[in-house]
Formats: C-alpha cells, sequence, structure tokens
C-alpha cells in the first residue's frame, strides 16, 4: 500500500465526515444562504478542529459564494486551500517531505536525543517503536531507554519491540528512578556511537504535579551526559480524545519544553480535526500521525498530503 493509500485509510472516519457533510449540504445549483454555512460550521467543529478555525472557514465561504449558485468543486477547492493554511500555521514549508527524518531535530555531534512524553494510554510506547523502526530503516543506529519505571508493563512492552527491531534497550527494575535510566541511556548512546536515544516516560496527567516535575529532573540528568539534551521533546496525543488533546499539549508543553507532536490513533476517530485545533492553538507541529496499528502505520506529517487524504476519492 503506498503512502497516500496507507494516510486515506488511516483518515477514512473523518474523510466520510467531511465528504457526506458536503455532499448533504452543498447541491449544484441552489443558492448558498446562512442556513446551510451555520450547518456546515456545525459539522466542522464535529471533527474537532476548533470554533475559531471552522468559523475563518465559513468566514471565506460566506465572502466568495454566499448568496450565489452552488458550485460545489469550487467551494471544495476553498476548503482545501483554507484547511492547508491553517495547518501550516506561519511557516509555508515545515520540512522536506520527501526525507522522512526530516522533522526530527539533529544533533550537531554525538547522538540526538528524543524524549516521550503522554498522558496513560495515548499510544506512547508504540509510537516510540514506530519512530525507532522509522529511524533503523533510515540507516540509524538507536537506543531505548524504558524510562516508564512505574508499570513493569510498560518496560516489557518496550523491552519486547527493542527485540523485534533489533535495537539496544536500557532498563532497570520496576520501580527505579525514572532519571537514572535516562542518564544510563544517554551513556550508552554514547559509548556504543549510535545515532539516537528515544527516551519513554511514565503516563502521566497533566494535573500530576510531581510527574511532571520529575520530567524536568529528566531533562537536567540527561544534560549531565549530552549538555544540549533532548534536541526533541515529543508529546504523544492520541486522537481520539478530540479536543481535550489541547488542553494535554498546553500543559506538558510547559513541562518538557514540547518541539514536536505525535497525533496516534487518528485511524480510529472521525475527530482528524484536532491536528487544526492544536496547530491553531498551540503553533507546535505535528510532526507524525499514526495511521494504523502496524509498525510501519507512521507517517511523516504533510499539510498538503493530509488534506488530498481528506478530500480525495
Amino acid at each position: 500500500m503506498g503512502l497516500l493509500d496507507r494516510l486515506k485509510r488511516g483518515l477514512e472516519k473523518t474523510k466520510q465526515l467531511l465528504r457526506t457533510d458536503v455532499r448533504d449540504l452543498f447541491r449544484s445549483g441552489e443558492i448558498l444562504d446562512e442556513r446551510v454555512l451555520e450547518e456546515f460550521e456545525g459539522r466542522l467543529i464535529r471533527t474537532d478542529m476548533g470554533v475559531a478555525a471552522a468559523a475563518r472557514i465559513i468566514d471565506r465561504l460566506r465572502e466568495e459564494y454566499g448568496g450565489r449558485t452552488v458550485d460545489v468543486d469550487a467551494i471544495w477547492k476553498t476548503v482545501r486551500d483554507e484547511l492547508i493554511d491553517l495547518l501550516r500555521g506561519n511557516e509555508p514549508q515545515l520540512w522536506d517531505t520527501n526525507q522522512p527524518l526530516s522533522p526530527l531535530a539533529k544533533a550537531p555531534s554525538g547522538p540526538t536525543t528524543i524524549l516521550v512524553a503522554g498522558v496513560n494510554g495515548v499510544g506512547k510506547t508504540t509510537s516510540i517503536a514506530k519512530i525507532a523502526n522509522l529511524l533503523q530503516k533510515n540507516g540509524k543506529k538507536v537506543v531505548l531507554a524504558a524510562g516508564d519505571t512505574f508499570r513493569a508493563a510498560a518496560v516489557e512492552q518496550l523491552t519486547m519491540w527493542s527485540e523485534r527491531l533489533g535495537c539496544t534497550i536500557v532498563r532497570k527494575e520496576s520501580g527505579a528512578d525514572p532519571a537514572a535510566v535516562a542518564y544510563e541511556g544517554c551513556q550508552k548512546a554514547v559509548e556504543i556511537g549510535a545515532d539516537y536515544v528515544i527516551i519513554d516516560t511514565a503516563g502521566r496527567l497533566q494535573t500530576q504535579k510531581n510527574l511532571m516535575d520529575e520530567l524536568n529532573k529528566i531533562r537536567r540528568v540527561m544534560q549531565k551526559v549530552i549538555p544540549d539534551a533532548p534536541h526533541e521533546s515529543l508529546l504523544v496525543l492520541d486522537a481520539t480524545t478530540g479536543q481535550n488533546g489541547v488542553s494535554q499539549a498546553k500543559s506538558f508543553s510547559t513541562a518538557v519544553q514540547c518541539t514536536g507532536l505525535v497525533l496516534a490513533k487518528l485511524d480510529g476517530t472521525a475527530r482528524g480535526g484536532v491536528v487544526i485545533a492544536i496547530r491553531q492553538e498551540m503553533g507546535i507541529p505535528v510532526k507524525y500521525i499514526g495511521v494504523g496499528e502496524q509498525i510501519d502505520d507512521l507517517e511523516l506529517f504533510d499539510p498538503h498530503r493530509f488534506v488530498e487524504a481528506l478530500f480525495e476519492k
């Protein structure tokens, strides 16, 4: 299955919602009136793109087509163009879409460190495995550090993935200091000349101050081995949580100085519009999206490709 086909499959629920709405509401030959615009605005909000983004799209449609005979193709194009602009933000090109690793920062020398955080159950450990797989497929040597020592199952899960992928893992017994795991992970990466070290952390709620403080401790300890660590602080969000993901992003951004997002479980929701809400409200780029359960079901996020997958048949 090609990249665009995989993305289409992952976005099928959101895509069906949008296509059904446009087909139901906009009929060629009819006059585009305020009732139709208000109904469409409500349905856009149902994708969890946020009120501000939906209002911007409706304002554009009202300005260009309000009171005129409906041209469905023209309306499609306008909605697509607005979505792309919303997803890009102020940056015309976020990264090289032909280079799968281009969204990730690169250390000037030595291992590149990636700290990964997220609340419980968002698919964080699986997302780490997918990132490690992507790195190794592109010829990079990877170390995993099992910093979620609160749950023995999390350490076992990451260990299982490391064995499947054939990459080095640093782990300690359940209840060990997560910062110590991060420290040893960085040491191991330096020792074996790894290109990347990915640090897992315990799933936590943004309201748990002691655990949020722990993330700051992990950062400080990593810097004792690699002074400019972490080079990336990725937050994994579950797309099925919709707008709640925005509040998660705001809280975690402060704690870990978030540099980018991985949006997991996008294939399981009609709320794919949350990508737009996060981009608008946070200004933090979505770097990768999970579009399935397989190890290869991780895609570099590209606004053009994302919108194309939503609108193409």
